[in-house]
């Protein structure tokens, strides 16, 4: 499983009680229920000490099995994604701060004056299977446009934590899913296991406002994103890297500057619901290799690129 997986995995959550529901006439169509899930779902993956065996499995490959933790203790948490097949890695974030809220889990909250992720989904809610010995309630996730895929989500129906869910593509082509396999609540985290790779996942910073100075810096830019999307980190323009959320779906643009020109094309690789499209331009007089990678289809991630500019 990538570590954006895991990310991704690890990041949807909220609590609405204190939050005011947009107005039906600001949010038309919208599932308050729905968005309630996705709400409970989004504080009780930060909030709530949990661990477990996850399965992962795109399209025709093998299954992945991961051994997941999350620890709270006091203002902070921590989580540890093992792999149990493959090559064995892990990745580790500690202490990472409970109120520290990133833009993605804003996007799955409604405030008073947004529709969070029910302004680019159709959210409906139904009665879920039985899922690591837990009962769940299901979210359908279906997207207004097709700049993005669908979802189907089961949530645990006591705690909101998310339990299952499969990524849907054109065709409602399930293009990949992971489950809990067994699943415990509390503090008591399984013992260590012998991992050939371990990474240490970073806590980015949250992305500034648009008056930000190094918004303003000479750079490259995105003058195009889809409805909805907006970026995870306060990067500078100058930064080889930036990365945008909807709430559920995430893409980075990265780009690397070029010692001579290549051939022109395009090159698009995809592996579930992950899309790599890479393509050589020129941006001010300059070579450069541009590429998107992400949960998004192809034409989403080409018109992204298609928009990158050099600004001075």
């Amino acid at each position: 499983m990538s570590a954006l997986r895991f990310s991704h995995f690890a990041a949807l959550m909220l609590a609405l009680a204190a939050v005011p529901w947009a107005s039906a006439q600001e949010c038309p169509e919208v599932n308050p229920e729905a968005v309630k899930w996705l709400d409970k779902m989004s504080r009780s993956l930060q909030h709530v000490s949990y661990h477990g065996v996850v399965t992962f499995q795109r399209g025709g490959e093998d299954m992945q099995v991961v051994q997941v933790s999350h620890s709270v203790d006091g203002g902070t948490s921590t989580d540890r994604l093992t792999q149990l097949t493959g090559q064995g890695a892990e990745v580790v974030r500690k202490d990472h701060p409970l109120d520290c809220i990133h833009p993605g889990h804003n996007l799955l909250r409604l405030g008073q004056n947004q529709c969070g992720v029910a302004a680019n989904y159709r959210l409906s809610v139904s009665e879920g299977d039985l899922v690591a010995g837990r009962h769940s309630v299901r979210i359908a996730v279906a997207p207004r446009d097709m700049y993005r895929y669908g979802y189907v989500m089961e949530l645990d129906r006591d705690t909101g934590l998310l339990l299952k869910t499969a990524t849907i593509g054109r065709g409602n082509k399930v293009l990949e899913k992971f489950q809990f396999a067994n699943l415990s609540y509390g503090d008591d985290s399984p013992e260590g296991l012998d991992t050939a790779i371990s990474h240490s996942a970073h806590h980015p910073v949250p992305a500034a406002s648009s008056t930000n100075a190094a918004a303003k810096s000479p750079g490259w830019r995105v003058r195009w994103l889809p409805p909805g999307f907006a970026a995870t980190d306060a990067v500078s323009s100058a930064s080889p890297r930036k990365t945008y959320t909807d709430g559920l779906a995430v893409f980075s643009v990265f780009l690397e500057k070029l010692d001579r020109e290549i051939r022109p094309g395009e090159g698009v690789a995809r592996k579930g619901s992950s899309t790599s499209y890479t393509r050589g331009v020129k941006l001010a007089g300059e070579p450069v290799l541009l590429t998107v990678v992400g949960e998004v289809p192809v034409n989403t991630a080409r018109m992204v690129a298609d928009s990158v500019v050099w600004e001075r």
